[in-house]
């Protein structure tokens, strides 16, 4: 198994030299480019470890690191300068696993990279997580938030916004999301579906997700 790091890093230098590093050791490393839009790189990467500085280009690495413990307990390591006692605390009281200082050797970085996700992936995977604007649902416990809010859903709630989520940009069918319902092995007519859709509009509605599920008339819901 190749294991994936995130690097959320915005000078590119040490990011393009972590990347060179993590290849000789068997490691897939991808540095984000957009830096107001972490989460969605991190949905897109879906990685196994994430490397995160502090000072960052529109929000601070505590920030994301915030972000990032709100759908995932993928392992974080800071990387920064700023490595006084206080931000230290701050990293790991937001819940981060390790704090290394630049500048860095990169064995060492590259030593506790590959202990940190022994550790980490002897005991299990981290649940994938897909996002859209804004909005991130959680495979590992069918959970859906946005921003600081943790939405709860049913379990054909989720279903159905799961098959739209991973179909996104495309219509799918009232029929295909039946089907999807009729998995949970719970019984589905057009009525059901329709008052479960509308639920969960108002639901995403409420959250700030006006038009979040589109319909296609006569044929299905697209999210686009």
């Amino acid at each position: 198994m190749q294991y994936r790091i995130l690097i959320v890093e915005d000078d590119a230098g040490i990011a393009e030299a972590i990347k060179a590093q993590a290849a000789l050791w068997q490691l897939e490393a991808v540095a984000v480019r957009d830096f107001k839009n972490v989460m969605a790189e991190f949905a897109l990467v879906q990685p196994h470890l994430v490397l995160l500085d502090i000072s960052l280009p529109f929000m601070s690495g505590f920030h994301w690191c915030s972000e990032i413990r709100k759908v995932s307990s993928v392992p974080v390591i800071f990387i920064s300068s700023a490595s006084d006692n206080m931000n230290i605390i701050m990293a790991m009281n937001l819940g981060a696993d390790d704090f290394v200082a630049k500048p860095f050797d990169q064995n060492v970085l590259s030593a506790k990279i590959q202990a940190l996700l022994r550790r980490t992936y002897d005991y299990g995977t981290t649940a994938p997580v897909i996002e859209h604007r804004g909005a991130i649902l959680n495979l590992g416990d069918n959970s859906l938030t946005v921003g600081d809010e943790k939405i709860e859903l049913t379990k054909n709630e989720y279903r159905i916004l799961l098959l739209l989520m991973q179909n996104k940009g495309n219509v799918v069918s009232r029929e295909k999301l039946m089907e999807g319902l009729w998995e949970t092995d719970t019984f589905v007519d057009e009525n059901t579906l329709n008052v479960n859709v509308g639920r969960l509009r108002k639901k995403l509605d409420a959250a700030g997700l006006a038009n979040f599920i589109g319909t296609k008339f006569g044929v299905g819901y697209i999210i686009g």
